[in-house]
């Protein structure tokens, strides 16, 4: 464009020329095959954010935890329904960095590498009490100040567990985008959210690959860490954390490993253990985001979320798939590599979900500890925590452009979250890489 056009065009606008986008954004897509990097959905070692882990033994029962941070106050992180302690990962690793703290992650009941006499006895009561049993186990009878810290599930049964006085050295309370009202509302629709995800999974880069384009997790770095804790071998049953696990410590001894190229693949259809071909186009600088359907719409518009998993199946691709696939669509290969389906079947264990929530609101009100409620939008908010909110009774802070995930989209943002929450309070110190600045609200 020469100087006369923009002169003109500047003076018709009454303003400057507004900014050119970046190289690929909103213009032409670029020519050649590849555009830009290729992303790695391989998994990812739990020990790039934790230090250590633990096989916490309670009566019969056993729990995994993960920790790291040597002083200060305890972070206990809960999950939320058919995730893992692993979802924590990426943001344990943050906020240890801005904070003198500890962190420790736990698997919850039939969640993760957590072992139980009864996986399906999800009741609020159980769940609670098993999160005292464990911090019992670690830290004794003089536990040292813990801040709960619980996401979605995991937030309803960490106010549980602070109403409940099960706790004793309990210093404050953090839940992440769960709120009463919004969360039984999206009980209703729930199970159908179940059936619609896929049930098998072909390998584990497919399982981290679903999760990403679906929008289950925004964050491919989390994705890869957090994904292997919620998904199992579907011969064997075993997690698929213990077996990355074994990989690791015998890296010279994987010889059930896949071998050769896979094809890139994407999630499958609804009701359907088949999975598309990617388009070329996509290849060439098309948005996934414009191609592809996120599956957890319902779940990231309310906060009620069971994560939340799908229902475990036995079928294979080719059974469930039957008659009349479409042109762009195939059936997985027969590979010599593991199949994965879910860890745990959440379409089981409905009769308790209500018992989450119900009265959450109130209970949250009345515990009698400095209490903070991230959100990933303001319409979560129900009357309750609404009056209370404006009452002072807790701080709140919204989070933009993440989904029902929020630790997971944007771990960042909570970790700094969480240290203006622990140095507002006096309850940890800053470390050089913090600089604490108290949100408006």
């Amino acid at each position: 464009m020469s100087l006369l056009h923009k002169q003109a065009l500047k003076q018709r606008l009454g303003g400057g020329l507004p900014p050119m986008p970046p190289s690929g954004v909103g213009g032409a897509k670029k020519k050649g095959k590849a555009f830009g990097k290729q992303r790695d959905y391989s998994p990812v070692y739990w020990d790039n954010y934790f230090e250590h882990k633990h096989d916490v033994p309670v009566g019969e029962n056993t729990f995994r935890v993960y920790e790291c941070g040597s002083e200060g106050p305890v972070l206990l992180f809960l999950h939320g329904g058919g995730y893992s302690a692993l979802s924590w990962a990426v943001l344990c690793g943050a906020v240890s960095h801005l904070v003198k703290c500890r962190c420790a992650a736990i698997d919850l009941r039939g969640h993760g590498d957590s072992v139980s006499t009864d996986d399906k006895t999800l009741s609020a009561e159980v769940l609670s009490s098993d999160v005292g049993a464990v911090v019992r186990e670690l830290y004794g009878e003089e536990p040292p100040s813990i801040i709960l810290v619980g996401h979605s599930m995991g937030g309803a049964i960490a106010v549980h567990v602070a109403v409940q006085s099960l706790i004793p050295s309990l210093a404050g309370l953090i839940v992440i985008d769960v709120v009463e009202g919004t969360a039984l509302e999206a009980l209703t629709s729930m199970q159908g959210f179940l059936k619609g995800r896929p049930k098998v999974f072909r390998s584990l880069e497919h399982a981290i690959e679903w999760c990403v384009r679906s929008g289950q997790v925004r964050n491919l770095e989390s994705a890869r860490v957090s994904m292997v804790g919620q998904v199992k071998r579907l011969d064997t049953n075993e997690t698929a954390s213990h077996e990355l696990e074994y990989n690791h410590d015998h890296p010279d001894d994987n010889t059930d490993n896949q071998s050769g190229p896979q094809p890139k693949l994407l999630y499958a259809p609804e009701n359907s253990n088949m999975i598309k071909e990617e388009d070329e186009e996509d290849e060439e600088g098309e948005s996934e985001d414009h191609n592809l359907q996120p599956a957890n719409q319902e779940q990231s518009q309310s906060s009620a979320t069971p994560n939340e998993s799908q229902q475990s199946s036995n079928t294979s691709s080719e059974q469930s798939h039957g008659q009349g696939q479409s042109p762009t669509s195939f059936k997985a290969p027969e590979a010599p590599g593991h199949q994965y389906t879910w860890r745990i079947d959440l379409s089981e264990t409905e009769r308790y979900w209500r018992g989450w929530f119900e009265g959450l609101s109130n209970k949250f009100l009345s515990c009698d500890v400095p209490k903070m409620l991230l959100l990933a939008g303001v319409d979560r908010l129900d009357k309750d925590l609404t009056i209370g909110q404006m009452q002072g009774k807790f701080q709140m802070q919204v989070l933009p452009r993440c989904g029902h995930a929020v630790h997971e989209d944007v771990p960042e943002q909570v970790a700094e979250a969480l240290a203006t929450f622990l140095t507002r309070y006096k309850m940890a110190s800053a470390t050089a890489n913090f600089t604490s600045v108290f949100p408006g609200c």
